[in-house]
């Protein structure tokens, strides 16, 4: 992700007082500190304050070759088997029960067979059982407990076990000695989960214990760092969040997919530009299913009143695309995040939707009160390298708002976006609360817990994408 220092607040000045964000007396003066992401290598102690740690060994060393009988090397596996001696292995031991804390089941993890093997002493049973331990915590600690077939509509692909690999970390934590660090090291640095962490070590009712866990469990299915700066929404809040620095500068009311087939998806995805007076491309399910084309064709004043314009083939095909305006159901903007299911941030014309609690209504892309001020503060932060360019981005983008033109305006520095589904856990307003399951989402993850853990687990979901056919205005 490009690095680039920012500096807003007040000094910005009437140049930027329509956009509250950008003017607002608490913005951060460095919105984009220049530090390299904090995820960059394994650790054996992590704060997210830490030092850059010395070299670790590389990936290749912690690699056997497979050689033929010729000596050609045809493959490398990664070594998940090394030396232990009896001091780490206590360590490892020691660190089982702790895991209760990160809301696991310190059972799952064969603390009897590991206290037998220390008996031996150091040799063969040691070193593959206390191996086999610390890559199992490994696992659960850095991409959760919960199997991704009990993860419905969950398509984000964790990075972590390509930044942080197994095998790289088991050779690091013995070769330094560091165990416990090296594990405690995979928690989500988020204070949203840390937060969960202190409500679960001070909750004794069992229902809510297994909530707050697989809420938990749920920061560990993303990165363990979500980045500096980025977009989240929680589906079950009806809230965008533009957090910088782990702190929420700005929150947005949504409204999310309805229940069933249009369901909001969990995605991990990059804002790649901001698209200014859209046009929308009617999906054939309501062309011609619900019969939107023959009435554009045989209705034209009616077609002109509602900015459609049908196009029909030599075969018989009609398309209709609704143009740019204030009535078009993709609003005056929409946030360009290319994914296979054809999720993405936009206005609406339909603004009485947001003063409703519950707001599980779209087809299941996310509409945003207050969309043109996203945009805004969206195509600034996307482009600008210093406070003193804003302004002209400022003026640009309000004349391409004004001249009704579909525009699309890339953003140079993309911004992660998270579309999560969270049930427990910190609000926009940093209070601890309970969320409806509004999808159904939490039985398999509770379900999940109380089954025994699973081996081998897959990294991407087999679920298929459902591709939302449209976010017609029609609730």
């Amino acid at each position: 992700m490009t690095r680039y220092r920012l500096i807003l607040g007040s000094a910005i000045g009437a140049a930027l007082c329509a956009n509250p964000i950008l003017a607002q007396d608490n913005a951060p003066e460095d919105l984009l500190p220049p530090e390299p992401a904090r995820v960059t290598e394994p650790l054996p102690d992590y704060t997210r304050d830490a030092p850059r740690p010395a070299p670790q060994p590389s990936v290749e060393d912690s690699f056997d070759d497979i050689r033929m009988s010729s000596g050609e090397v045809v493959q490398q596996l990664p070594v998940l088997v090394r030396e232990w001696n009896v001091a780490q292995a206590k360590q490892l031991l020691a660190f089982i029960p702790t895991v209760a804390a990160e809301g696991l089941v310190p059972s799952d993890y064969r603390a009897e067979a590991l206290s037998a093997a220390i008996a031996q002493g150091p040799g063969t049973t040691l070193n593959e059982t206390a191996s086999e331990i610390f890559v199992w915590l490994v696992e659960d600690l850095r991409d959760g407990r919960t199997p991704m077939d009990a993860r419905r509509q969950w398509f984000v692909v964790d990075p972590d076990p390509d930044v942080l690999p197994s095998h790289v970390l088991l050779e690091t934590a013995v070769a330094s000695g560091d165990i416990a660090g090296t594990l405690a090291g995979l928690n989500p640095v988020s204070p949203d989960y840390a937060r969960l962490k202190e409500e679960l070590a001070r909750t004794t009712d069992p229902a809510k214990r297994k909530l707050i866990r697989a809420n938990m469990d749920r920061w560990r299915w993303l990165a363990r760092d979500l980045g500096k700066q980025y977009l989240l929404t929680n589906v079950p809040e009806y809230q965008l969040r533009l957090t910088v620095n782990d702190r929420i500068i700005k929150n947005y009311r949504v409204v999310v997919g309805k229940p069933g087939r249009t369901a909001t998806p969990q995605l991990a995805e990059m804002v790649e530009a901001v698209i200014f007076n859209p046009t929308w491309t009617v999906p054939q399910s309501i062309v011609k299913g619900e019969g939107l084309g023959a009435k554009v064709l045989n209705n034209p004043g009616w077609a002109r009143a509602n900015g459609y314009k049908a196009t029909k083939g030599a075969n018989g095909w009609v398309t209709v695309v609704q143009q740019p305006g204030p009535g078009n159901s993709l609003g005056l903007m929409k946030l360009d995040m290319p994914n296979p299911h054809a999720i993405f941030f936009h206005d609406t014309p339909a603004k009485a939707l947001f003063a409703r609690d519950s707001r599980a209504l779209s087809h299941g892309c996310i509409r945003v009160q207050g969309a043109r001020e996203l945009a805004m503060t969206m195509a600034m932060l996307g482009n600008a390298d210093s406070r003193e360019e804003l302004p002209a981005i400022q003026q640009e983008v309000s004349e391409i708002t004004a001249s009704g033109k579909y525009t699309r305006y890339p953003m140079e520095k993309q911004w992660p976006a998270y579309i999560t589904y969270f049930t427990y856990g910190l609000d926009v307003n940093g209070e601890l609360r309970q969320f409806d399951d509004i999808y159904g989402r939490d039985a398999p993850v509770l379900a999940a817990l109380d089954a025994p853990r699973q081996r081998d687990r897959a990294r991407e979901t087999s679920e298929e994408a459902v591709e939302i056919v449209d976010d017609l205005q029609t609730t």
